[in-house]
């Protein structure tokens, strides 16, 4: 089995959204090198930042986002993020009308289901975990093994929190990466078992 990643961009205080639900500069850090970051060239970071992201990327067969993340990608138009082989939506609703059903998404009820999914379909690649509310919950419930961050030099002051709305202490181990990047700071940490 893969290990399990909670992963978001976020603001040096801690939100990966601001109080309107925006991102804001949190991913300008994508747009702020020249060497491109996946086959669209859309995306350019520096070297550094490639080196770290790019590798990360490589390792995650599964994504799990909430369905509020899915709802406002307008689920990545059915083709999931970043080369990422499948994506689990955690939602109490199902599918949209509509939507493809052969299409790499999986609607599960829960954080446990859309885990059990998630390895199922990972193998031994990552499982990766949208920070949020989703994120936080699969962390209270024992279940991530790291946490990363793309720490961004902005303050929010208000919005949605990286580990949404956690209210227990989780321990993490002293970072075992830190990396400077253009706008950007990437931090890794597995979570104290």
């Amino acid at each position: 089995m893969g290990k399990v990643v909670m992963y978001s961009s976020v603001s040096v205080d801690g939100f990966v959204a601001d109080e309107n639900d925006q991102p804001g500069p949190l991913f300008d850090w994508l747009s702020s090198g020249d060497v491109p970051l996946d086959e669209s060239g859309e995306l350019k970071v520096s070297q550094t930042s490639y080196d770290y992201t790019r590798t990360y990327w490589d390792q995650i067969g599964v994504t799990i986002v909430g369905r509020h993340v899915f709802d406002m990608t307008d689920g990545w138009g059915g083709k999931p993020p970043g080369g990422i082989d499948h994506v689990v939506v955690v939602s109490h609703r199902p599918m949209p009308e509509g939507w493809d059903p052969e299409a790499p998404f999986h609607f599960v009820d829960g954080v446990e289901a859309a885990m059990a999914k998630a390895q199922e379909l990972a193998g031994d690649r990552m499982v990766e975990v949208a920070a949020g509310d989703v994120g936080g919950q699969v962390l209270a419930a024992g279940l991530i093994d790291e946490v990363r961050m793309d720490v961004v030099p902005v303050v929010f002051g208000s919005g949605k929190r990286y580990f949404g709305s956690v209210h227990a202490q989780h321990l993490l181990e002293d970072p075992e990466v830190v990396i400077q990047g253009n706008r950007v700071l990437h931090l890794r940490y597995r979570v104290r078992r």
